[in-house]
């Protein structure tokens, strides 16, 4: 290790453990096997910040601050698995099942779902909120993909991916709050899109059934992610 590259000491749930500086708290949390849940986070792509599920305590601060974003300071102390974080976790998620449209039984991801797997990993049996069933499209004019906006969660992993790995831009976000979308191009059809490189990448990267592989039945849609790593790599080049 380069003698210019500085250490910092911190603890995460009572365990010291260092970290390289510039590092955010969930980078050294998963590099020392400390699970920090997160929707919209990938090693290797720029984070987003926006699922909230990677909220922390950090001792002194009166706001929980998200995980993913915040760079780690020396001697700071940080929560992860407070039952003030595990009880917001799980009303979040609630809030995620409420806005949109997640029918697990009828979805193509069903049981190769992030977002249903947390779910469970939470013990969220039921939502309180009330549902908003929006009436929402899918997009099925590309010749392989499919695009279900009933399935989304606004994590942005494919508009970043799309950007940052594969250099296409193809998706993007339009309206703001509830109305917000994924839009390929200028919010044509993503099958008139003529930037799409049909990589798949999006598709893989999304932690729902909102992007799938046409031809898929209910519960067929696994993601293959073995690329990730390459993602990885390839942002460590770009910096």
């Amino acid at each position: 290790m380069s003698a210019s590259v500085k250490i910092k000491t911190l603890t995460i749930d009572d365990r010291h453990v260092g970290a390289r500086e510039n590092q955010t708290i969930l980078e050294v949390a998963r590099e020392n096997g400390i699970e920090i849940p997160s929707l919209c986070y990938i090693d290797g792509l720029s984070a987003h910040g926006g699922c909230r599920l990677c909220l922390v305590e950090v001792t002194g601060i009166p706001q929980l601050l998200p995980a993913c974003m915040t760079v780690v300071e020396e001697r700071m102390e940080v929560s992860t698995q407070s039952e003030r974080l595990r009880k917001l976790r799980k009303n979040i998620l609630e809030l995620y099942f409420s806005e949109r449209n997640h029918v697990c039984s009828v979805c193509v991801s069903n049981g190769n779902c992030e977002l249903q797997d947390m779910a469970g990993e939470t013990g969220m049996d039921h939502v309180h909120f009330p549902y908003l069933y929006p009436d929402l499209g899918v997009d099925i004019t590309h010749e392989r993909f499919a695009m279900d906006d009933n399935r989304c969660i606004m994590c942005t992993r494919c508009v970043r991916v799309c950007d940052e790995i594969e250099g296409a831009h193809t998706l993007d976000i339009k309206d703001r709050g509830i109305e917000t979308r994924i839009i390929t191009d200028l919010d044509q059809n993503w099958g008139d899109s003529e930037t799409c490189t049909l990589c798949g990448k999006c598709v893989h990267v999304c932690p729902t059934g909102a992007l799938f592989e046409k031809g898929k039945s209910v519960g067929e849609m696994s993601k293959r992610r073995q690329f990730l790593p390459y993602l990885a790599l390839m942002r460590e080049e770009k910096r």
